[in-house]
């Protein structure tokens, strides 16, 4: 049995762990404070633990969140150490908490914690990552020392970026012999596009069409669909995002959005230096947009396959498989 422990901010740590536990057979439980997103799968819905004006949430700079006397952290715990002790599992997955890594592994259960871009070498995160059994990585190893400290190379296994869209075979772009198609792909977890960006986009680019993914017309289509009709995609440098994207195997211009820990920058950085995309540290002036999107198409989408390899998501479940069985193999019971 395997925990799996989802991070409600944004869609992009459920969209993987449902990517990887495609592959599970269903031995994973879920556990989140995310909505319920499908009846077949095996969920513990978590409260929110943001129920109060938060007090010394990081006690003292040793963890992130746990602000004093919040009802729903105090619960949310309580129901994660009641579900430890009932279900008494082999391994817990946390995508991603310091806290919820931490407590796993002083109740005894081996943790394998999702590795996150940017500089993790603050001492909470030192924490969580020194006391896991293992790390998963979502990105290839030649990535690796560009995307974070890398301070824990051997217990890291790397899958590479993991996205819903792995393995699908989308058209070439550029095929249709009209103007330029131009996706806008943003997420849910925060948004720091200025005001006036797209109109002004648009305007810079008469050349070009544009869409946005989520919004007005477009609100209700398929990702995947708009992904196939652009030729082009502007996103923003969060995980899920880029593995979308590579798995569409789309030129993209690709933004950093603020983040802690340097995040977006890190990952953007290593897709510029590795010549996957055109990277972006801040919104450009609108006049920048027909160079910009040029030298994105002029890098093409074929090199995507190096940061999204098409079994990434099979791969990982592979691995916590594997890991699972090892801990538990590694059982040593009380003797009489």
């Amino acid at each position: 049995m395997i925990g799996y422990y989802v991070h409600h901010h944004g869609l992009g740590h459920l969209q993987r762990a449902r990517s990887i536990l495609t592959h599970l057979d269903g031995s994973a439980t879920l556990l989140s404070s995310l909505p319920t997103p499908d009846a077949d799968l095996s969920w513990v819905q978590l409260p929110l633990d943001n129920l109060s004006r938060p007090v010394d949430h990081t006690a003292h700079g040793t963890l992130h969140w746990v602000p004093r006397h919040d009802r729903g952290l105090r619960r949310r715990m309580a129901m994660l150490a009641d579900w430890i002790d009932a279900a008494d599992p082999d391994l817990m997955v946390v995508d991603v908490s310091v806290e919820v890594a931490v407590m796993c592994r002083l109740m005894g259960v081996p943790t394998v914690v999702t590795a996150m871009p940017g500089d993790r070498s603050d001492r909470a995160h030192r924490s969580a990552y020194d006391s896991a059994h293992a790390i998963l990585a979502p990105w290839a190893a030649e990535f690796s020392a560009g995307q974070w400290s890398d301070r824990w190379p051997a217990k890291t296994f790397h899958a590479g970026a993991i996205s819903r869209f792995a393995g699908r075979r989308p058209a070439a772009a550029g095929g249709h012999g009209g103007p330029l198609r131009v996706l806008v792909l943003w997420g849910q977890g925060g948004n720091d596009q200025p005001g006036g960006f797209f109109d002004a986009a648009v305007r810079a680019t008469p050349h070009c069409r544009w869409r946005q993914a989520g919004v007005g017309p477009d609100a209700g289509r398929s990702i995947w669909d708009l992904l196939c009709w652009s030729d082009v995609v502007v996103t923003h440098g969060g995980q899920n995002a880029v593995a979308e994207v590579a798995a569409a195997r789309r030129p993209a211009v690709v933004i950093a959005q603020q983040r802690p820990h340097g995040e977006q920058a890190a990952t953007v950085a290593t897709l510029t230096r590795s010549g996957l995309a055109v990277g972006l540290d801040a919104f450009p002036d609108a006049t920048r947009w027909p160079d910009l999107l040029a030298r994105a198409v002029a890098l093409g989408g074929d090199r995507w396959t190096r940061w999204a390899p098409p079994d990434a998501a099979r791969r990982a479940a592979e691995f916590l498989r594997a890991t699972a069985d090892e801990v538990r193999h590694c059982v040593v019971e009380p003797t009489a």
